[in-house]
Order: C-alpha cells, then sequence, then structure tokens
C-alpha cells in the first residue's frame, strides 16, 4: 500500500526535530490540526494552524540557528502569497534575538536540570513532605512502555483512558485545540510515560515528550485524578526528572504558566477576569512549589508592521478551533455555574430597564411594575447564591420559579401588552419579555441535570 502524504510529511517533521527541534514545545507540532511550510532547501519547516485570516506557527522554526531568520522571512513571504497574516506564538528568547520582531510576554516556563534535583528537594521541606504524603497514603509510580498506550485493549491504556475522562469532565473550559490538545499517544516510542496507581486503579499520569536539541523533556501531560492523595502529582513529576537525569538528560520544563509574569496591563486584566474559566494563579503555584532552577519567558512574536490587535486574535483563534462562538457554547454547557452566572449578569441590567419611569405604561399598574422589579432582584441574589455555592435542590427551584414567571409574563402579554402594541419597538419587547423567561428556565433545567463536576 502507497503511504500517505500526511504520514510521510509527519515523517520529514520528525526527521528535522531529532535535529535541530530546540523550542520547548517543538514535539507537539506533531499533533494533529497542524499545516506544515516546508522550506525549499528541505532542511527547515514551520508548524502552523490556518485561522482563515493568519497562519499561526506553534514557535519558531524548526531549523539550524543560523537559519531561523532566513526560514522566518521565506514563511512570512509564503503567508502574504496566500493572503495570511503570521505571528508565532510560545516563542523564547533565542528567537527574538535571532528575528527582527515585535513580542509580548504571555507568560513564563519553568525549567530545571534534572540532575540537581536532589538537591532541589534537600531544600525544600515542603516538597519532600508532599511526596512522603502521597507514598504514606499507598501512591507508588511506574513508568509504562509505548506498547501499553499503543494497544487500546490494554488494561493500562483503559484506565488511562478513564482517568483522562474523569479529567477532561473537571476542567471549567471546553476541549481547546492548537499547543493544548490532550493527544498523549501519539508517538508513543519517542515519549516517556508514567502512571501512578492506588490500590491498583490509575489515578495520576504524566507523559514526557523530547525537546531533541536541548537533550531535554517536556512534561507535556501532568494528569491527576481529583481523588488522588495530595502529593500524588509531585511523585509523578518525582519519578521523571529521576528519569531524566538516568538517561542523561540536561533540561527539563513543564511547559507555559500562562499570563505569569511582568504582563501588559490588559492582560493582567485578563488574567483577573478569566480567572473563572482558567486557574491561572493556581497552575503558576503548582509549578512554583516545585522549585524550578530557571522561569523563561514566552512571547507572541510577529512582524513589526503588523498591529498588536490582529496576533492576539489570530492566536485565540487557535486555540478556540476556529471558532469563538462554537467554543464559547461548549464552555458553558460544560459548566453549569458558569451558565447560571450569565443568567445573573443579564438579569441586573434588564431589571434595572423594568424599573425605570418610561416603562410603566407596559405594566397593568405601577405596583405590578415594582413587584416585577422585586422578584427580578430576589432571583439575581438567588442565582448569584448558587454561583456562590452550588446546590442541585435551588438549581432545581429556580427553574421551577422562573418557569413560573415565564407563564406569567406570556399571559400578561397577550392579556395586556399585546393590544396595546403599536410598532416595531413594542413588538420586539414583548418578544423579548417572553423569550427571556423561557429560554432561562429552559437553562436552568439543563444546569439543574448537569451540574458542576464537583456535584455531579
Amino acid at each position: 500500500m502507497a503511504e500517505s502524504f500526511p504520514q510521510r510529511e509527519h515523517e520529514q517533521v520528525l526527521r528535522l526535530l531529532k535535529q535541530y527541534g530546540w523550542n520547548a514545545t517543538s514535539f507537539q507540532v506533531l499533533e494533529s490540526g497542524f499545516r506544515y511550510w516546508f522550506d525549499p532547501k528541505g532542511d527547515a519547516c514551520v508548524a502552523y494552524v490556518d485561522t482563515g485570516g493568519a497562519w499561526v506557527a506553534a514557535g519558531g522554526p524548526i531549523t539550524s540557528r543560523e537559519r531561523v531568520a532566513e526560514v522566518v522571512a521565506s514563511f512570512e513571504a509564503a503567508a502574504r502569497a496566500q493572503g495570511r497574516r503570521v505571528c508565532f506564538f510560545a516563542t523564547e528568547k533565542r528567537f527574538s534575538e535571532l528575528v527582527p520582531v515585535e513580542a509580548m510576554l504571555i507568560g513564563e516556563q519553568p525549567t530545571w536540570d534534572p540532575n540537581r534535583w536532589e538537591e532541589t528537594l534537600r531544600s525544600s521541606r515542603s516538597l519532600r513532605e508532599q511526596l512522603r504524603r502521597a507514598r504514606a497514603r499507598g501512591v507508588t509510580v511506574r513508568r509504562v512502555g509505548p506498547e501499553e498506550l499503543r494497544d487500546v485493549s490494554h488494561p493500562t491504556r483503559r484506565a488511562v483512558d478513564k482517568l483522562l475522562a474523569r479529567w477532561l469532565a473537571s476542567r471549567r473550559m471546553a476541549p481547546m485545540g492548537f499547543l493544548v490538545q490532550l493527544s498523549p499517544y501519539e508517538y508513543a516510542e519517542e515519549r516517556r510515560a508514567f502512571v501512578g496507581e492506588l490500590n491498583g486503579e490509575v489515578v495520576c499520569f504524566l507523559s514526557a515528550v523530547p525537546v531533541f536539541a536541548r537533550e531535554g523533556w517536556l512534561l507535556q501531560h501532568v494528569v491527576r485524578d481529583p481523588r488522588a492523595p495530595n502529593g500524588s502529582a509531585e511523585l509523578m513529576v518525582d519519578a521523571a526528572m529521576r528519569a531524566a537525569a538516568s538517561e542523561g538528560r540536561r533540561y527539563v520544563t513543564l511547559g507555559l504558566a500562562p499570563l505569569s509574569g511582568e504582563l501588559e496591563p490588559w492582560l493582567r486584566a485578563a488574567r483577573f477576569w478569566g480567572s473563572a474559566l482558567f486557574d491561572f494563579e493556581g497552575l503558576r503555584a503548582f509549578k512554583a512549589k516545585l522549585r524550578p532552577h530557571a522561569w523563561d519567558p514566552i512571547h507572541l512574536a510577529w512582524p513589526s508592521r503588523t498591529s498588536t490587535l490582529w496576533p492576539v486574535y489570530g492566536a485565540l483563534r487557535a486555540f478556540a478551533q476556529g471558532s469563538f462562538i462554537r467554543f464559547g457554547l461548549a464552555t458553558l454547557l460544560r459548566r453549569a455555574d458558569l451558565l447560571v452566572r450569565l443568567l445573573a449578569l443579564l438579569l441586573i441590567p434588564w431589571t434595572a430597564l423594568l424599573a425605570l419611569p418610561f416603562n410603566t405604561h407596559r405594566f397593568p399598574s405601577r405596583g405590578i411594575q415594582w413587584a416585577w422589579v422585586v422578584f427580578d432582584v430576589g432571583l439575581t441574589g438567588a442565582l448569584l447564591e448558587l454561583v456562590r455555592r452550588w446546590r442541585s435542590w435551588l438549581a432545581g427551584l429556580l427553574g421551577g420559579v422562573v418557569a413560573l414567571d415565564a407563564c406569567l409574563t406570556a399571559w400578561q402579554a397577550v392579556a395586556y401588552n399585546a393590544p396595546r402594541a403599536s410598532g416595531r419597538l413594542d413588538w420586539a419587547i414583548i418578544a423579548a419579555a417572553v423569550l427571556a423567561p423561557s429560554t432561562a428556565a429552559c437553562l436552568l433545567g439543563w444546569a439543574w441535570r448537569h451540574p458542576p463536576p464537583a456535584y455531579s
């Protein structure tokens, strides 16, 4: 059978990676979803995602240090010929030193020399205590071979699949693409994988991928079951560090801690407002607890003639797998608490509008107008209380109350508002008043049946 074109591409990329793969994220470009631009000379490539308006590259080019700037220029020219802008996500300091680009800090990446790991443990009592706790609770770590991960029917593979499914279900956001895909089985023979077991059950998983040109590893996936004892994730990292040292590795990283470091003010604001979706501070704190030997700045880079807006937009669209709307809806539907938070926030301006004097004529009396205002204020408070502490009975009760609200609103619309409607604006307001509580009741019913993972 003829060899498939994608497979030949991947083999060519892997060959280049083994020779020039310097970026911490370099091995990840073998995962699904990437396209490849190959330099005509055959000694360089750039892995990228086409968002429709831009080619978003994963790190810098895979080539020799001497050719980085030349390859970037050729890649930009190829993108312009296709009507695309370019940007480079997750570049390190070397890239900015070699290529004349604009760069914006997007986070920091912790690094270790695994040969100094014992020294790190000796200097950190708290880290040693975390390891002791996990071992005392019975967690054991073992390395798994590629044959265990490739075979979908192997007990270890099935156990890891179940762990990953539980872990994904506990995430606040819908799964993203680009450089954060969960794909720990591809090229299993090039990886190093470890499982943590408790009473015969897999409760932790770690997958390390090579950074060939730096004789190192990226600890790409460190997955812990929410029910695993404290210290389990640290125990997995300890096993990986010891294995790296035994193999003569000189570099280990846990990858990007996004939106950490000395950020632009608007990125700090994004970190604050995005904390409901992603625990930026918690991720950095976990990595810092492991006492890295250095924190390397990680950037989003782009050609100087391009404004800042387009590279940021392109990178976000790459992670959202091309559609912000689809990603946003998927995130809301997997997180009932976020859905309830959104309903509460939308109810605040709606209630304020109801209370305004120029809307009094839309109600049979001023007393009824204020009765609806008081009802919506109480409903907002109840929704915010549900966000603060999820209780399924309260979610169900609020769903029923809002359904009653929808029925009463529909009755008022038919009996009072519709006969008095005199234009498109009146009809639009009537439609919004009827549809809003009906939609909210359906969404609350869904939230009641699909509570947040901690309460399911």
